[in-house]
C-alpha cells in the first residue's frame, strides 16, 4: 500500500516559483563587471529567468541540451541557472581559471549549444570560439550599449536582447525530477576533467540539507553574500538555497578584494557569507589595516580548503563572527560536512571546543561516511585511526558524465556502492570527520586544484630535463604551493627561470610552481613511480621564496 500524497516533482523551478511567490520582494543584489550596483527582487529574477527559458526554446533547445557560463557571480548568472535547469536543459558553470585549452575541451566534451559570457572573459572567448564547433551562439551578459564586437566570435548576441525574445507567459515544465540540471567538472588531477551530473532531485535536496540549522542554517533573517563563484560547485549550493528560505542575496562579482567585499558586506547589511581562506585572508587583513569592525557580519562558512585554525580564531575572537568549516567536492554537490557543536559539547572547555570546530565536521542527513583500509575493511571510529574516505547519499554521483574514469564507486557486500573521496581522514566517536592527507597528489592552492601531473609532463618535455617532479609545500597565504623538483639529463645546464619560463602559455598562470629545486635523481619506486613520500621527506623543512 502506498501513501495518499500528492506527487510533485522536486525540481529547480519550483525553488524560484517559491521564492517569487512567498518573498516577492526580497532583494538581489549585485556589483556588475562595469563597476555599478544592480537591484531587483525575486519576483523580478522570476519573470526574467522565464523569458530567458522561453528564448532559449525558441532557438530550439531541448530537454538534456548543455548549456554553458563563463561568468562571476551575478544576477544574470543566477536567471541563467533556473532558466536553463527549469527548462529541463543542463547548466554547465565553466571555471574561467583554467587554461583556454582546458576550458575548450571542456566545452567540446560537455558538447555545449550555447555559451554565457561576462565581458570580463572576452579574451577567452575569443582565443577558443574558433575550437568549439558545437556553440551555436556566443551571449555577451552585459546592456547593449556595452555589447562587444569580435570578428573572431560567430553568432556574437547580446544577452538582453535575447532575453527580449522570450515570454513571461512561459510556463516551467513538469519534468521528472531525475532529469539533469546542472554539469561541473573536476580539475583534471589525473587524466582530463570529469563532468560530475546533477539531478532536479539532488540538486533540491542538497539544498534543504543545506539549509538545515546544523549546516549552512541559512534563513529569511539573513542577508547572504557568495563570495565562492557561481562557477565552483553551483557557489556550495547558495543559489538554491536562498531562494528555498528567501533570504536576501548579495553578488560579489568580479570584485573579490577584501576593501571591495568589506564595503559590499557593510552597505548591504550582509549576515552571512560563504568563501575559501584565501579570501578571506585578504578580508582580514583590509579590516585590520585600517582597524574597522563588521556591523553584521555573523557567520560565514569557510570551505574549499582547510582553515587554518588561526583565522577561526580571528573572525572569532576579534570580530565576534562564526566560522562554519565545511567539506565536499564537486562530486558531493559539495556539500559532505560542517563543524557545528552538539548540545554535549556545550558544557566543555572552550579549548575542547576549538578543537572540534576545527575539524571538517560532521555529516547532515543525505551524507553517510564511513573510513576503509586498503583492504576495503571499516577502521574504528576513534579520532585517531586514519583511513580512505567513502561516502554515499542522494547528491553524491554514481558516475562520471560520458563515463570519464570508469566506475568510481566501490561495493560493499549488500551492494550498494560508496564513492572514494580520494581523502583520508580520521573520526571521531561523535562522527567528527578530519582530513589528515590525500591519496592522490594533487595541490590544492587558495581552494583551486592543480595537476602535479600536468606540470610534471610538461617540466618533462624540457630538452635538458631527465625527469621531474611536483610537490606541494605549504604557504602561509594559498595553503599550498606547488615546487618543482627537477633532475637534469647528464652535461645538460638549466636555469630555474628557464623552466618557468618554459610553461608560459601552456598553463594557467597561477598553476606556474613557486620554485624549482635539482636534485641528482628523482626517486622511485618497484613499479618506476615517483616516491613523492620520499620527496616530502627531502623537503620537509623547505620554505617557498614566496612564503
Amino acid at each position: 500500500m502506498q501513501g495518499l500524497m500528492m506527487d510533485m516533482p522536486l525540481l529547480v523551478s519550483s525553488l524560484l516559483q517559491h521564492a517569487a511567490r512567498h518573498y516577492g520582494d526580497v532583494e538581489i543584489v549585485s556589483r556588475r563587471v562595469e563597476g555599478d550596483i544592480h537591484r531587483y527582487t525575486y519576483s523580478d529574477c522570476h519573470e526574467r529567468s522565464k523569458k530567458l527559458a522561453d528564448a532559449f526554446v525558441r532557438t530550439g533547445t531541448a530537454v538534456g541540451d548543455r548549456i554553458a557560463t563563463l561568468a562571476w557571480n551575478g544576477y544574470r548568472h543566477m536567471e541563467m541557472y533556473y532558466a536553463v535547469g527549469g527548462l529541463g536543459g543542463v547548466v554547465h558553470t565553466i571555471n574561467p581559471r583554467l587554461h583556454p585549452e582546458q576550458i575548450a575541451w571542456i566545452i567540446n566534451h560537455a558538447g555545449d549549444t550555447h555559451l554565457a559570457f561576462d565581458l570580463t572573459f572576452l579574451p577567452i572567448i575569443e582565443a577558443i570560439a574558433a575550437k568549439c564547433p558545437t556553440v551555436k551562439t556566443w551571449v555577451a551578459m552585459c546592456d547593449p550599449d556595452k555589447q562587444p564586437k569580435s570578428d573572431k566570435i560567430p553568432n556574437l548576441v547580446n544577452y538582453e536582447a535575447f532575453l527580449a525574445g522570450g515570454s513571461a507567459d512561459y510556463r516551467w515544465p513538469q519534468l521528472d525530477e531525475r532529469t539533469a540540471c546542472g554539469l561541473c567538472y573536476t580539475s583534471g588531477t589525473t587524466g582530463n576533467p570529469k563532468g560530475a551530473m546533477y539531478s532536479n532531485r539532488s540538486t533540491v535536496l542538497h539544498a534543504y540539507g543545506a539549509a538545515l540549522p546544523d549546516a549552512m542554517g541559512a534563513s529569511s533573517r539573513d542577508s547572504i553574500l557568495p563570495v565562492v563563484p557561481m562557477f565552483h560547485v553551483n557557489a556550495w549550493g547558495l543559489p538554491y538555497i536562498c531562494p528555498l528560505v528567501g533570504a536576501k542575496m548579495v553578488f560579489p562579482g568580479p570584485a573579490l578584494d577584501g576593501k571591495s567585499v568589506y564595503e559590499l558586506m557593510e552597505a548591504e547589511g550582509v549576515t552571512y557569507s560563504a568563501g575559501v581562506p584565501t579570501v578571506w585572508l585578504g578580508l582580514l587583513q583590509h579590516v585590520g589595516s585600517i582597524g574597522a569592525k563588521f556591523s553584521s557580519l555573523r557567520r560565514t562558512v569557510i570551505g574549499g580548503s582547510a582553515c587554518p585554525p588561526a583565522m577561526i580564531r580571528a573572525f572569532n575572537d576579534q570580530y565576534g563572527v562564526e566560522v562554519i568549516h565545511a567539506w565536499g567536492m564537486t562530486e558531493l554537490s559539495p556539500l559532505g560536512t560542517l563543524s557545528r557543536l552538539q548540545l554535549k559539547h556545550e558544557k566543555l572547555p572552550e579549548a575542547a571546543q576549538r578543537k572540534i570546530l576545527e575539524k571538517q565536521g560532521h555529516v547532515i542527513f543525505g551524507i553517510d561516511m564511513k573510513i576503509v583500509g586498503d583492504d576495503g575493511k571499516s577502521l574504528p571510529w576513534d579520532g585517531k585511526t586514519f583511513g580512505n574516505l567513502l561516502v554515499r547519499g542522494p547528491w553524491v554521483i554514481k558516475e562520471y558524465f560520458r563515463g570519464e574514469g570508469g566506475d568510481p564507486l566501490e561495493y560493499d557486500p549488500d551492494g550498494r556502492g560508496w564513492f572514494p573521496t580520494g581523502d583520508v581522514a580520521t573520526i571521531d566517536a561523535d562522527g567528527y570527520m578530519q582530513i589528515t592527507d590525500r591519496s592522490k597528489d594533487v595541490i590544492k592552492s587558495g581552494g583551486e586544484w592543480i595537476s602535479t601531473i600536468d606540470l610534471e609532463n610538461l617540466a618533462i618535455a624540457h630538452p635538458a630535463v631527465a625527469n621531474a617532479a611536483v610537490i606541494g609545500v605549504a604557504h602561509p597565504k594559498w595553503d599550498e604551493r606547488p615546487l618543482l623538483i627537477v633532475a637534469k639529463k647528464p652535461g645538460a645546464e638549466v636555469s630555474k627561470e628557464e623552466l618557468l619560463a618554459f610553461y608560459e602559455g601552456k598553463i594557467a598562470k597561477w598553476w606556474t610552481p613557486d620554485d624549482v629545486q635539482f636534485v641528482e635523481a628523482i626517486p622511485l619506486g618497484a613499479t618506476g613511480k615517483i616516491l613523492k613520500t620520499k620527496l616530502r621527506e627531502q623537503f620537509a623543512d623547505y620554505k617557498l621564496p614566496t612564503a
